[in-house]
C-alpha cells in the first residue's frame, strides 16, 4: 500500500495495513460478556424490552393486584369479549332469520344458500364484512336489552 492508499482507507474509516479492524474490540468484549465502558447499572438499564428494571413489580403486577381488590378487567365492559364468530353469525340467523341478516348485510353468504359454515369462511377472510357482522350483533343485543326494560 503507499501513502495515497493509507490516507484514503482511514478517510473511508477502513483500517490501515497491520491495524485491527475498528469494532474488534468491542467484539472481544462481547465476547467475554460485557463492554468495558459499561457498568453494572448501565447493564440493568439495558435489560430486553418488556422485562422490568431492578427492583420493579413484573409487568401485569398492578392489573393483578387490582383484580384481587376487585378492579375491573380491561375487557369487562366489552359484549363482544369471548363471542366467536360461530356464536355471532347463530345469534344473528336465529333473530332476524337469513333473509332479515342478508337485507341488512347485503353479502352472497347471507342470500345465497345460506349457511353458517359459509358464512364463517367468507367472513373469516373479509374484515370488512365481519365489522359488519359485529356492528349488527352489538345493535341486536341493544335491542334485546331495552325490549326487556320496557
Amino acid at each position: 500500500m503507499t501513502e495515497d492508499d493509507d490516507t484514503a482507507a482511514a478517510a473511508l474509516g477502513r483500517p490501515e495495513q497491520g491495524q485491527s479492524p475498528r469494532g474488534a474490540a468491542t467484539r472481544e468484549a462481547a465476547h467475554r460478556g460485557g463492554c468495558p465502558e459499561m457498568t453494572e447499572e448501565d447493564d440493568t438499564a439495558a435489560a430486553a424490552p418488556g422485562r422490568p428494571k431492578q427492583g420493579q413489580p413484573p409487568r401485569g403486577a398492578a392489573t393483578r393486584e387490582a383484580a384481587e381488590r376487585g378492579g375491573t378487567n380491561t375487557q369487562a365492559r366489552n359484549p363482544l369479549h369471548g363471542v366467536t364468530l360461530e356464536a355471532m353469525v347463530t345469534a344473528l340467523a336465529d333473530h332476524y332469520g337469513w333473509d332479515g341478516l342478508g337485507e341488512r348485510i347485503p353479502v352472497r353468504c347471507f342470500n345465497v344458500d345460506p349457511s353458517v359454515g359459509s358464512s364463517l369462511r367468507f367472513l373469516r377472510k373479509t374484515p370488512w364484512a365481519r365489522e359488519k357482522v359485529e356492528g349488527l350483533y352489538l345493535f341486536m343485543l341493544r335491542e334485546e336489552r331495552r325490549a326487556g326494560r320496557g
